[in-house]
């Protein structure tokens, strides 16, 4: 038998030349590269030979070639990517990128911006993934044991002021909105490549103490957004790393209750996306603990209405009623003026929008009804998405009171709404209502609706 091939590989002169830049020794870098992967719980032992290796065109396996990058990146005072150190192309990087919690400021940093360079580059492994099960619930651990970073200044790199936060900010209130009239399939790749592009040479600037904590709070809100847009679009395993990234983020601007946010309005929700209610409910309770007595009424009616909704899914009606109490209770007590802009948009509408859908889960059509037709009467024309959403969820509770034909006029507004939307989202809700209809396929009604529909995918 003829013996394989051997592949040669190519010496790595991007990491050769990063080793000279630092001012390391092959086992400088090693011992570097040990104690970073310590701090990471990782037991590696390198030496002044296995750096040899890299340095002839070897790629370490796992999760090293983002230590080996923060180890650099820590030594150089700036982020340095995987890219950067000539290890991006192997299998190593097959589903960690995105998925940790770094434990350093400098890690963050690089984790999201790899994160932002793949997306851009749509890597396969990542427009394919699929959720893992474990960094659901482990990040919202991590968060909650771990102290806001002492400090977050850089020096190095372009100045970075507040003319330059107050950029991101207005750019993701306009994004927000746009994603709002027509969906995330329109906007979502613009958010992608502006984080890319632009935030990510702003990370890697300099920036005194104050202004870092508020570049990280807006980086978080809109690395946030990408995420909901992931979701939007159907990429749950893609914003699941968007997700862990915009909380870790705003740990490192301070903001506990932003990251409150982040759990019980995104990862929460991702979780009811994948059928698992028990870490919705999980999941909205770390909100509150994480985020007690740092965060105002409103965004603790929405924390409440959060974890109401995972006991709906759960079938426990009694404590849905608590929790979702709770919720009024708190948005009882909320002063707009009080609430920072990430939470401004959670009114009266919003939280009944979230009970709506608890009732209809468990079978309470009346209230459903009442609560869909309450949001819809208080969500302006501009929530687009919310409107439709909101249209289907009373089309579902009119199903469920056996008022069909009532149940496919709302259908069909809420149709002309979705037209001009792409929005995954959207399109399961439409889905979810057509299969409630299914019992009722005879009646005229039912019909009628049905060949509507078709008339508005051949004209697609």
């Amino acid at each position: 038998m003829a013996a394989r091939p051997l592949v040669a590989r190519q010496p790595n002169e991007r990491l050769q030349a990063l080793i000279q830049e630092a001012g390391c020794s092959n086992a400088g870098l090693a011992r570097r590269v040990n104690m970073c992967g310590a701090e990471h719980g990782l037991d590696l032992r390198y030496d002044k030979t296995s750096v040899a290796r890299w340095l002839r065109g070897q790629q370490p396996r796992g999760r090293a070639p983002a230590i080996i990058s923060e180890a650099l990146g820590r030594k150089l005072g700036r982020a340095v990517s995987i890219d950067e150190i000539g290890m991006a192309n192997g299998k190593n990087l097959a589903t960690g990128i995105g998925l940790h919690f770094a434990p350093t400021v400098l890690g963050a940093i690089e984790q999201v911006c790899e994160l932002w360079r793949s997306d851009v580059g749509r890597r396969d492994f990542l427009t394919g993934s699929t959720v893992a099960a474990s960094a659901l619930v482990e990040p919202s651990r991590d968060w909650l044991i771990t102290r806001t970073d002492g400090a977050v200044a850089r020096a190095g790199g372009s100045r970075v002021g507040k003319a330059d936060v107050e950029a991101v900010r207005a750019t993701t209130k306009a994004l927000v909105d746009l994603d709002h009239r027509f969906g995330s399939g329109h906007v979502r790749p613009i958010v992608v490549h502006y984080l890319n592009s632009v935030v990510s040479g702003l990370l890697a600037g300099s920036y005194r103490e104050a202004t870092g904590r508020q570049l990280f709070g807006a980086v978080a809100r809109l690395t946030e957004l990408a995420g909901y847009m992931a979701v939007d679009t159907g990429q749950p395993g893609l914003a699941q790393r968007y997700y862990i990234q915009a909380l870790r983020l705003a740990q490192a601007a301070g903001d506990r209750g932003y990251g409150g946010y982040v759990l019980a309005a995104g990862m929460s929700h991702l979780a009811e996306t994948l059928g698992n209610p028990r870490e919705i409910a999980q999941l909205a309770r770390a909100a509150q603990e994480g985020a007690r007595g740092q965060v105002t009424p409103t965004a603790q009616a929405m924390f409440y209405a959060a974890e109401a909704r995972g006991h709906a899914l759960l079938g426990d009606a009694r404590t849905f009623a608590s929790v979702a109490g709770q919720a009024v209770d708190a948005l009882e007590h909320s002063n707009p003026d009080d609430d920072p802009d990430w939470i401004s948009h959670f009114d009266q509408a919003y939280l009944a929008d979230e009970l709506a859908h608890g009732h209809r889960d468990l079978g309470q059509a009346a209230p459903a009804a009442r609560r869909a037709e309450e949001a819809l009467a208080g969500h302006p024309v501009t929530r687009v998405r919310r409107r439709a959403i909101g249209l289907l969820l009373l089309a579902d509770a009119q199903v469920q009171q056996r008022e069909i034909e009532q149940a496919c006029h709302t259908g069909t507004e809420a149709v002309a709404l979705l037209t001009g939307l792409r929005s995954q989202r959207g399109a399961e809700y439409l889905d979810d209502f057509r299969r409630r209809l299914e019992p009722y396929g005879a009646e005229p009604a039912v019909r009628e609706f049905g060949a509507h529909l078709q008339e508005q995918e051949a004209a697609a």
